[in-house]
């Protein structure tokens, strides 16, 4: 009879840790539908946690207002900028990228291992080119390169447009 019982405490107890183990998996599958669902879209904001310099340290964002509103009728965007600028840009005064235009390219590719969303978008003195690498959970690295500035990349998450309140 102990060995019975013995048994059945160890079945129950690895069917428990089974069942751990595959509703994580089902949230973590939850999340990647989630994301691509938001990416095909083609309707999204991206939201920096971090901004990476190029030859500087990290910069935390968590308290400054920042996004990028992807979508292919119209790109929108705010982001603090650190780093070097050619042409009088950011001199002596306001230091973001911001632009609010159609995009002269818009692309999304979904890789092996993530999405790529591509766009060309032009801003009142300079023209981006801005790529965002999202991860299938959805946490993304944006790149920026600009033709007066130094490139720049930002760590972050997206998330529906709706969801987000945005503006400048």
């Amino acid at each position: 009879f102990l060995s019975m019982l013995l048994s059945l405490i160890l079945t129950s107890g690895f069917s428990q840790e089974k069942t751990k183990k595959e509703l994580k998996e089902e949230e973590k599958l939850q999340k990647q539908i989630q994301i691509e669902t938001l990416v095909n879209s083609k309707d999204f904001v991206f939201v920096a946690k971090y901004a990476l310099p190029m030859g500087a340290s990290q910069v935390d964002l968590q308290t400054n207002p920042n996004y990028v509103k992807f979508n292919p009728e119209m790109m929108d965007g705010y982001m603090p900028y650190f780093g070097t600028a050619t042409a009088g840009i950011g001199l002596g005064g306001d230091n973001t990228i911001k632009f609010k235009d159609k995009p002269e390219t818009f692309n999304i590719e979904k890789k092996k291992k993530n999405f790529l969303a591509e766009a060309k978008v032009k801003g009142e003195n300079d023209v981006y080119r801005i790529s965002l690498s999202i991860m299938f959970e959805g946490s993304a690295s944006l790149s920026i390169i600009s033709n007066n500035r130094g490139t720049i990349s930002y760590q972050g998450e997206i998330f529906p447009a709706s969801a987000i309140k945005y503006g400048r």
